[in-house]
């Protein structure tokens, strides 16, 4: 009998390994009679197959356990990052072994509890060379490399997964220089070392140093031709990663991405179309590229043309494929489909494309359908509310902006130099200036880093509204030179034609165009300054030095979609072929309420 119990224990171990886990626990339900071997068998499969829940639940019927079975649990735990429940089968072992110290020694490091993992280590009766690389692992993928390296030395015997955790951990984290001195000192280098090596040579933009080292391997594999190609087509030597693509023995799926990818972010759509279309396999990666790449290049057709076929394909699409399209997404229209087509796929509370639909639906102004999106995100990221932020604040709605900011607080989300840059323009449009000016002060303070000029461009703007020109002056003046760009002089050069401060305007429109010559909107606003006090000879002035730097004054322009087309107008436009309809709606429909908020003053083209 316990022959036949034998038999049938190492028969649900085979099944499991060559036919499933789900046909292994089929036979364990029929098996007449189980021992504590039946039992660890079928949790160790379970476990080795990720079902955690189901590993555990038999666990807990067991009336009897040994050592390897409780192992077994504790480093199911571990890898799960439950190092709670692992410690309390632990702490329940008669006689711990040395698999079942390191398996917990190594969940500690996983979830980051490295002073526990620590305290575990050095309590441990007895260490082998895995206990301690797993501690030199965990203290390097944490972030202490001192640590890491201090206990590396340490070690009575290394072997080539402890060197690779320490040169890992050193490439990981910058230090290139230590990582090929551990490299070099290795006794015996296998071909991850090697890898990884080259990998951080490219990472740290050392492209000559990988090349050499590439070429001295005395082996390589499919992955070693990859990371060259990658890495160098990221450091932008596209013609360089072509010769070694060229040579690959054999090319792998990764390899045609990294050169279509790298054609593709330097705009060479042919060149990246080529590859395409010679693939011979294509992943949703490879679709992704060449959609990303025809969009961003402004080929709107052809990145619609790709997106299509994909739809078609028995492929499964991802966040990053409707990510891509919608940077190509002009009309009001496209957003919502592909939006639509978000929910449909199961991408609707996708963070990064949520994000991206926010930014996309505020372009085309449908502010309600933009906060619809943020608000079904379950995981806001820094991202998600400086998005909402800009939208609103784009717009002119900073009294909606505001209270966006107060809730990103509430939630411990931590402002980035782009959310204060929304408050800013927020404050601006609400002409809350004291908030305005107590933001611009707390930047140090929350970003740790000083204000850019578009920062001090928003703090000028909004005390040039409000009228406090000498308060923006001194801003300026203040300021870093460094940062005292067109924009910040624009602003305030704004400011000065608003509250008709004509000697404050002359002096820094003039200091405004010798600063941006070639660019029109400074003389523009200098010259129509002029203009509105009469100045003629001045505004003569101004556009004869247009005229003799050749600058050409870019009209403004608004757009509308109807229909899915859009319809783009001129200040003053009249060449719409329903123009007199369009003006006789605006004055009757729209002249009303402008003038009702006090804005009679910019309505007289449509009188």
């Amino acid at each position: 009998m316990a022959s036949d119990l034998r038999s049938c224990n190492q028969m649900l171990f085979d099944v499991g390994r060559t036919r499933g886990v789900d046909e292994a626990r089929a036979l364990f339900d029929r098996m007449p009679r189980r021992d504590l071997v039946t039992h660890t068998t079928m949790i160790t499969l379970f476990l080795k197959d990720g079902r955690l829940p189901q590993a555990e639940a038999l666990f807990r019927l067991l009336p009897h356990r040994n050592v390897v079975v409780e192992s077994a649990m504790i480093d199911g735990y571990a890898k799960a990052g439950r190092v709670d429940e692992a410690q309390r089968v632990f702490d329940a072992m008669a006689a711990p072994n040395v698999v079942s110290w390191t398996s917990l020694l190594s969940g500690y490091c996983l979830v980051g509890r490295i002073e526990e993992a620590r305290r575990i280590f050095d309590r441990m009766p007895v260490r082998n060379v895995v206990s301690w690389t797993a501690m030199v692992l965990g203290y390097a993928r944490n972030g202490s490399l001192t640590d890491a390296r201090e206990l590396f030395d340490q070690m009575p015997e290394k072997n080539v997964v402890s060197w690779t955790a320490m040169i890992k951990g050193c490439v990981e984290h910058g230090r290139i220089t230590d990582a090929r001195e551990l490299f070099d000192s290795m006794p015996n280098r296998n071909l991850y070392a090697w890898n990884i090596m080259i990998s951080g040579y490219l990472g740290d933009r050392r492209a000559s140093e990988a090349i050499g080292l590439f070429q001295s391997m005395p082996h390589r594999n499919a992955v070693s031709w990859t990371i060259m190609v990658t890495g160098l087509a990221r450091n932008g030597l596209t013609e360089e990663a072509r010769q070694y693509f060229e040579q690959m023995p054999a090319r792998d799926i990764a390899a045609w991405n990294a050169m279509i990818t790298a054609y593709a972010d330097e705009g060479l759509m042919s060149d990246a179309r080529a590859l395409f279309d010679s693939m011979p396999k294509k992943d949703v990666v490879t679709w992704n590229a060449m959609i990303d790449g025809y969009a961003k290049k402004g080929c709107r057709d052809e990145a619609w043309r790709l997106f299509l076929r994909i739809l078609r394909l028995p492929m499964k699409l991802n966040e990053a494929t409707l990510t891509s399209i919608l940077v190509n997404c002009d009309s009001h229209i496209e957003v919502r489909e592909i939006h639509g087509l978000a929910s449909r796929v199961g991408f609707g509370s996708d963070t990064s494309l949520m994000n991206a639909l926010v930014s996309r639906y505020s372009r085309t102004g449908d502010l309600t359908s933009a906060r619809h999106a943020f608000d079904g995100l379950e995981a806001k990221d820094v991202i998600s509310w400086s998005s909402m932020i800009l939208a609103y604040s784009n717009h002119g709605c900073g009294h909606h902006a505001l209270p966006v900011f107060a809730q990103m607080l509430r939630h411990g989300a931590r402002p980035d130099g782009i959310t204060f840059l929304g408050v800013l323009s927020a404050c601006g449009h609400a002409g809350l200036v004291e908030k305005g000016k107590k933001m611009f002060s707390s930047m140090n303070s929350v970003l740790g880093s000083e204000p850019t000029a578009e920062h001090f461009s928003c703090l000028v703007d909004l005390l040039g509204r409000a009228g406090r020109i000498q308060e923006a002056m001194a801003t300026v003046t203040e300021m870093p030179a460094s940062e005292r760009d067109e924009a910040v002089l624009g602003a305030l050069l704004g400011g000065c034609k608003l509250h008709d401060k004509i000697e404050v305007a002359s002096h820094v429109g003039e200091e405004l165009i010798e600063l941006d010559p070639l660019g029109s909107g400074g003389y523009a606003l200098l010259a129509n300054v002029y203009a509105r006090h009469g100045r003629w000879h001045e505004v003569a002035r101004v556009r004869k030095k247009m005229k003799e730097r050749k600058v050409k004054k870019v009209p403004g322009v608004s757009q509308i979609e109807v229909g899915k087309k859009n319809h783009v107008f001129f200040a003053g436009d009249r060449s719409h072929p329903e123009a007199r309809e369009i003006y006789d709606m605006l004055r009757e429909e729209l002249l009303p309420q402008m003038e009702d908020m006090g804005c009679s003053q910019v309505t007289s083209v449509l009188t």
